[in-house]
């Protein structure tokens, strides 16, 4: 990590995400919390997160601005536009304004899907290529070890002075994130001649589609994330049936947050001893068993122990998969790529919170989970057994390949691309 943060601009660049993360952790659980507070539903509540990842939709047309634009610029301006974006949670007051929230939870949707796929731009001209899994891995674990307090900051300030207050917060850190990274000087990699904007949309799922690796790792990834976002609806029924109050969700994510430090502490060692590939799939492993072990869960002591597990499992899975991509797309494809990835990731989830709102008012929590559990292992299963070749590989190359640059992939006849 010290040679990472010996890298000229990383420093800024790290602290300008770290101050915008401190913010998304205090406020992002707010958002379903102030819906569930107000109109006591909690497929309304689950439908809070349905809104904030619906514009990953649209993901391949905004991808094309983020390779065509400066990436630093894109952070910049898109940190500013973010403050402005969650202000207008000041104005609401009762359960008739639930749709305003509706509206700054696609907004924040929106910063999801451009400022990710700028950053991946950002560092693959800032950083060597051998560091990459090292900043991903230190962006995870402060971005997961914000779950340690920000939920819990977060519900305190809405509980005593009210979401506005939470609102002003994290504008504030979208402000600072934006002026730090402004500062940082780098030399982008000029955007190559433009093709038509229909080619340029397209350009980046062909490349998924056509690599064969991605393609797999980001099947079995879309397949558990097709149940993952039940976990947004049940975890009210999951408070409800041990009598504690929306509030205490909070404490869950804190939880959560514990095992994401020592995630995102051992994500980059992982990586390098087992590959991308099977720690991907170690890490959904993870969220499986902690899904089992919630709904087995006796007493509301063991869920935390499972929201623990399930905070190892995420970083380890992200880190990993954000890796790969990084490693494998060329730098001028790469926001194109990270947009693609995002709808073909947020697609499934948007699918995921839409039927999880239906599937809490049908199911007990148990047995939800109980489904959770198992999709996610059949995503797993299908990584596993696709790519074993190459899990062996990685496996049995000692200290792991020094993470060399990997050529763009020829075209697969199988793939189906040329039906794009």
């Amino acid at each position: 990590m010290r040679k990472l943060f010996a890298q000229p601009g990383f420093p800024r660049l790290f602290s300008g995400l770290s101050t915008s993360m401190l913010g998304d952790s205090v406020m992002l659980l707010v958002l379903s919390m102030w819906v569930k507070t107000l109109t006591g539903s909690n497929a309304m509540a689950g439908l809070t997160f349905f809104f904030m990842v619906l514009p990953a939709l649209g993901a391949p047309l905004l991808g094309v601005w983020v390779d065509r634009l400066p990436r630093k610029a894109i952070l910049v301006w898109g940190n500013f536009a973010s403050a402005a974006a969650v202000l207008p949670l000041v104005l609401v007051r009762d359960a008739n304004d639930v749709w305003l929230i509706w509206v700054v939870a696609f907004l924040y949707g929106v910063s999801f899907v451009v400022l990710p796929a700028a950053l991946n731009g950002l560092l693959k001209d800032l950083l060597p290529e051998e560091l990459l899994v090292d900043a991903n891995s230190s962006l995870a674990t402060i971005k997961e070890g914000y779950r340690l307090f920000g939920p819990l900051v977060g519900a305190a300030i809405f509980a005593t002075t009210g979401g506005w207050l939470v609102a002003v917060v994290d504008a504030a850190t979208f402000v600072i994130a934006g002026l730090l990274i402004a500062t940082i000087k780098i030399a982008e990699t000029p955007a190559p001649a433009k093709h038509t904007f229909k080619e340029d949309v397209l350009e980046g799922v062909r490349f998924l589609i056509n690599d064969r690796i991605l393609r797999h790792v980001l099947l079995g990834l879309a397949i558990s994330i097709l149940v993952i976002g039940f976990f947004e609806s049940s975890i009210y029924a999951l408070m409800d049936a041990f009598g504690k109050p929306p509030t205490f969700s909070g404490v869950f994510v804190t939880c959560q947050g514990v095992g994401a430090v020592i995630g995102g502490l051992t994500a980059s060692r992982a990586v390098r001893r087992l590959g991308e590939i099977a720690t991907c799939a170690l890490g959904l492993t993870a969220l499986a068993v902690a899904t089992i072990v919630c709904a087995a869960a006796p007493s509301i002591v063991l869920v935390l122990v499972g929201a623990g597990i399930c905070g190892v499992g995420l970083p380890w899975t992200f880190v990993a998969f954000t890796t790969l991509m990084q490693r494998r797309s060329p730098g001028h494809l790469i926001g194109r790529v990270s947009t693609a990835v995002e709808v073909l990731v947020s697609t499934p989830q948007a699918i995921s919170l839409a039927l999880g709102s239906l599937l809490v008012s049908l199911l007990s929590y148990r047995q939800i989970f109980a489904i959770i559990a198992t999709v996610i292992l059949l995503g797993v299963l299908q990584t596993v057994l696709t790519l074993r070749g190459e899990i062996r590989a990685d496996l049995t190359s000692g200290d792991r390949r020094s993470v060399q640059p990997v050529p763009a992939p020829e075209a697969d006849p199988t793939s189906g691309a040329d039906l794009l």
